[in-house]
């Protein structure tokens, strides 16, 4: 009511003549409109905030909602690849709560090299519609095991039309062996793929810390699947074992690491990639001792993040090995309890540092005396040790102030399938070329 006589009032007062003005009721029109506008604003004003912060509560409500039944883990991250964002489903996911992860790396939770590989051949990512869907790949939990996750997700843009982060979904997938029709078609993807080895070897060198000089490689496998491109390497490894051929596909890619392995140079060792569960198996010996490659030059990285059964029986199976040449790494140590129980049970010839406690180790206190404390431990037990995914030069001067000796990641060199490129690294005047690095992080296998 008090809306239709200001709207009324207003008009009137619009078009009355000028002139009029100069009557004595002309005054007393205009001051009638004035009283009925202040009203309107005094009574309508406060009604109007009132329902815009009742729609305000509710979508709040909503979104608190959404973020709390939802089963997929909604988040956002910035430009420089840091969380600005965790839903509360990274608890359920991962392990973190997401205070735990604002601010932090994404890589801290997935690989960007498998991110990176699997979007590459994904439609739609030119553009500012680069969004993606559908994308299989594994996520590290808080305890060090993979997750195998769907992710969705697109960029985020500023008002400049410029690329400022993204934001997404992830979902958890079954990894148990799965019942049905999912489970025999995953089991004749994997079986197909084992059948006709359609996969490669890359090498990624690791350099001596002081003189950049290549000592070795290490072997990372990539995956030829047309019928999915967009699965990981750790995507296809977990689904391998969700069927139950997680061995049969990593002695695979066993054969394959040391058969491309006879095309580097001589004088590097060569470090294959190796479940504790594997090594158990009796093929693994046949492989290891009817290879071109003597094996003094192997170093056997163990992968697995799990405890050990049995260690006694896994030491007894290592050991005729050791014995004739063979050395064992245990890989992405620092990364949780397993890796350390690895180190502690079997004594390994390496230690790979996990990137986690080499990435901004330069700036931080903490990861600097993990780091002393982890060479002493090492010198202690007769270990060389290996800081992985080296990303900047600062990262370097810092694991070589700390006295680690070789290193490994994208500053030193990127992983590659080109053998020409093999052929040029030596342990002779092989320097690195930080110009070609881009900015990634450390790959896995």
């Amino acid at each position: 009511m008090l809306y239709s006589c200001f709207l009324a009032g207003l008009i009137l007062a619009l078009t009355v003549p000028a002139v009029l003005l100069d009557e004595p009721w002309g005054a007393v029109v205009l001051a009638v409109v004035a009283v009925m506008a202040a009203g309107y604003l005094l009574w309508g004003l406060p009604r109007i905030r009132g329902r815009k912060s009742i729609a305000a509560s509710t979508t709040s409500h909503l979104l608190e909602a959404v973020l709390a039944t939802s089963r997929e883990w909604l988040w956002t991250i910035g430009p420089d690849g840091r969380f600005t964002f965790s839903g509360p489903m990274s608890r359920e996911l991962l392990g973190y709560d997401p205070s735990e992860l604002l601010g932090q790396h994404y890589s801290q939770i997935i690989e960007p090299d498998d991110l990176a590989r699997a979007l590459q051949d994904r439609v739609g990512l030119e553009g500012p519609d680069a969004s993606w869907s559908g994308l299989v790949t594994t996520c590290r939990h808080r305890d060090g095991h993979r997750v195998l996750v769907e992710v969705s997700g697109r960029p985020t843009f500023d008002g400049q039309g410029q690329v400022c982060g993204f934001e997404g979904t992830t979902r958890a997938l079954d990894t148990p062996p799965a019942l049905g029709a999912a489970a025999e078609e995953a089991f004749a993807g994997v079986e197909a793929m084992l059948s006709s080895r359609t996969l490669l070897t890359a090498f990624q060198p690791i350099r001596a810390s002081d003189s950049g000089a290549v000592i070795g490689a290490e072997a990372l496998t990539r995956f030829l699947s047309a019928d999915d491109p967009g699965m990981s390497p750790e995507a296809w490894f977990a689904e391998a074992a969700s069927v139950g051929l997680g061995v049969d596909l990593e002695i695979i890619a066993l054969q394959s690491a040391l058969i491309a392995a006879e095309s580097l140079p001589e004088d590097l060792y060569v470090a294959v990639n190796l479940s504790p569960g594997a090594c158990l198996d009796n093929r693994v010996a046949g492989v290891l001792l009817g290879c071109g490659i003597p094996l003094g030059r192997i170093v056997l990285e163990l992968t697995e993040h799990h405890e050990v059964a049995d260690y006694g029986q896994l030491g007894g199976v290592l050991a005729p090995l050791r014995s004739a040449g063979l050395r064992i790494a245990v890989d992405d140590a620092g990364a949780g309890f397993a890796s350390m129980r690895h180190i502690v049970e079997l004594r390994p010839d390496l230690i790979k540092l996990d990137r986690k406690v080499i990435t901004g180790i330069n700036a931080d206190a903490g990861l600097q005396a993990l780091g002393a404390a982890m060479v002493g431990f090492a010198r202690e037990i007769g270990a060389s040790l290996v800081a992985e995914g080296i990303e900047t030069e600062a990262e370097l001067a810092a694991v070589r102030k700390l006295g680690m000796g070789a290193g490994q990641g994208y500053l030193l060199g990127r992983p590659t399938v080109a053998t020409e490129e093999w052929k040029q690294w030596s342990r002779a005047g092989s320097n690195r070329n930080p110009s070609t690095r881009p900015a990634g992080r450390h790959e896995r296998p």
